[in-house]
């Protein structure tokens, strides 16, 4: 296990720290976890947070939302036929996925921003791998009991009451799987439709391959691969070692106070005779709850998801010995070094760095919702002819041919009336009479084969617009005249 050695980590083992040996270290980095429940605060919150999500994540598909006629009425649908993204009331072309690249930049600053400020939060708290496994957890404790139930299980032979738990165990998780995966096809295609097919037997093979990968793909990562996720196969804790930051309120150990470990016992025995003594009693229960199966007092370590649940076990010890909680704690580097030198700690969430990400957020998400109440609902595109440029007429007047595109993202047929300007020169569209809107159909587009004849030709720009007569929108595009 790899371990982020910072200042006075690598002191510890002077401080009479028992230290795992090599071998032991490396059978604890390859050997299953199996975490312990534990209550508090913290758990509190973890669990609301996943009935949270679970809940946003199962109902949503089944939101319906009002866009009018020849409009699907799914709230959230990623409608990859016909090349739309719909979201309540946003909807995305694919002319519009530079709205998507600003929404992912956004996120990818807001989880900057967090980790700016509480480290891997989002990893430990609202992360789907986090979430699906606390589920999977959960179910396998009803099922096969706590921690020490399910190590001893391990060390004896099978017998018909263990097999029946364990296959009762992995329906369960399978049936939550086919759950995850079944819903999430649904953000595909209309909800209720799918589930009526389901119900007649008429589900396409298409489906029937998805939901069978992302089920075995749930099943797979939250049943078994769990922390071997967050720890190998996820960037992210690569990238957290890149941008750690000394002021975030991670979770650490305050080994000031601590150190050195001993039993209550012998703590007490020492302090009756004035002697130094150190509030860490060696349990292990940080360590036992630990969905990733590290030692936080070992120093910062890059696979922490910043989850607390060591927070909890450790302020439930010290409760019980009467001493002050957080000896384990959202705490920031900064303020366990200060801590070694007797300092006050000092909160810094508010600093350059913090403030900085969050205007640029606030930026991002100010101009995205203002590109959002600009959208137009129709879109023109010109392209000049090129084989040839231009042609002469007889008369000496030069003319050009375009090709003109009008696009309708409404949900309602829309006319437009061509104009251009610019100029001087008449606008001819063959198939058309001249002046009058063209119609284009809702979620359609109309392609136009146009003319510009000039009498006192010169080379110019051109502008081609578009009064949408249905809106009164204007769309407009330019392009070249050429006069030779």
């Amino acid at each position: 296990m790899t371990v982020i050695e910072i200042d006075h980590s690598r002191t510890r083992a002077k401080a009479g720290v028992a230290r795992v040996d090599t071998r032991k270290r490396a059978a604890m980095a390859t050997s299953r976890v199996v975490p312990q429940a534990v209550s508090g605060r913290i758990r509190r919150i973890k669990w609301a947070i996943l009935v949270l999500t679970l809940s946003i994540y199962y109902v949503t598909p089944f939101l319906r939302w009002d866009r009018g006629p020849n409009a699907p009425d799914q709230a959230v649908l990623l409608d990859f036929a016909h090349g739309r993204l719909y979201a309540f009331f946003i909807e995305i072309w694919p002319q519009d996925l530079y709205l998507v690249t600003g929404l992912l930049i956004l996120a990818s600053v807001i989880l900057i921003l967090a980790n700016a400020l509480a480290g891997r939060v989002w990893c430990g708290f609202a992360c789907p791998q986090t979430v699906w496994t606390d589920l999977f957890l959960l179910v396998e404790r009803l099922v096969e009991g706590d921690r020490r139930e399910r190590l001893k299980d391990m060390n004896t032979p099978l017998t018909a009451a263990r097999a029946l738990r364990i296959g009762i165990k992995h329906s369960a998780w399978l049936l939550i799987s086919l759950m995850t995966g079944g819903t999430l096809i649904f953000y595909f295609t209309d909800a209720p439709g799918l589930v009526r097919a389901f119900a007649g037997g008429d589900v396409s093979a298409t489906a029937l391959t998805w939901i069978a990968v992302f089920t075995g793909t749930t099943y797979g990562l939250a049943g078994f691969a769990r922390e071997q996720v967050c720890t190998f196969m996820c960037p992210w804790p690569r990238l957290q070692g890149a941008i750690w930051d000394p002021e975030a309120f991670t979770v650490n150990y305050r080994d000031y106070r601590g150190e050195q470990r001993m039993s209550a016992k012998k703590a007490t025995e020492l302090r009756a005779r004035g002697e130094a003594a150190g509030d860490c009693v060696d349990c292990g229960l940080c360590v036992n709850v630990c969905p990733i199966g590290i030692d936080i007092r070992e120093g910062p370590n890059f696979a922490c998801i910043n989850c607390g649940l060591c927070v909890d076990a450790c302020d439930s010890v010290m409760t019980r010995l009467d001493r002050p909680r957080g000896l384990i704690d959202y705490e920031s580097w900064r303020n366990i070094e200060r801590g070694h030198r007797g300092e006050a700690r000092v909160s810094r969430l508010l600093r350059p760095k913090t403030i900085a990400l969050t205007v640029v957020s606030v930026g991002l998400a100010a101009g995205l919702v203002g590109l959002l109440a600009t959208k137009a609902t129709g879109a023109i595109a010109v392209l000049h002819d090129r084989d040839p440029l231009a042609v002469t007429l007889s008369d000496g007047s030069v003319r050009n041919a375009y090709t003109v595109k009008l696009l309708n993202k409404a949900n309602v047929a829309h006319h437009y009336t061509l104009a251009i300007k610019g100029i001087d020169a008449s606008l001819s569209i063959v198939g058309h009479d001249d002046g009058t809107p063209i119609t284009v159909e809702p979620d359609g587009s109309e392609s136009l084969r146009v003319t510009l004849t000039s009498a006192s030709p010169k080379d110019a720009d051109v502008v081609f617009t578009a009064r949408d007569e249905t809106g009164g929108t204007v769309l407009s595009t330019s392009d070249r005249f050429v006069a030779r």
